[in-house]
């Protein structure tokens, strides 16, 4: 399971328990969940460490991995662009060469 997967799934949990422990509390549902919430952000950010560091650590990963892909696809196009404007070029002086 990926860890963005764990993390995601770790701040719904967090949020769930901390909205039943807050369910007996007589509050306005509407101010229940704003609790919940801010008390969840709060929890996961100590209690969810560890699988918030890798899913970064996933991301800075893919993020470089796209960038190389990139740099590499930019490389073989500028090859290839050279290689086109090349052809043309001697084409057109082949063209001249008999007709002159």
């Amino acid at each position: 399971m990926s860890a963005a997967v764990k993390y995601t799934l770790g701040r719904i949990g967090l949020f769930v328990i901390v909205l039943l422990a807050l369910w007996p509390v007589n509050l306005d549902i509407f101010l229940k969940l704003m609790v919940a919430l801010l008390f969840s952000a709060a929890l996961s950010f100590f209690l969810l460490k560890r699988w918030r560091d890798e899913m970064a650590e996933e991301m800075a990963t893919a993020a470089e991995r796209r960038r190389s892909e990139k740099e590499r696809l930019r490389a073989a196009l500028a090859g290839e662009d050279q290689a086109a404007d090349e052809q043309p070029d001697s084409a057109s002086e082949q063209g001249r060469g008999p007709s002159a």
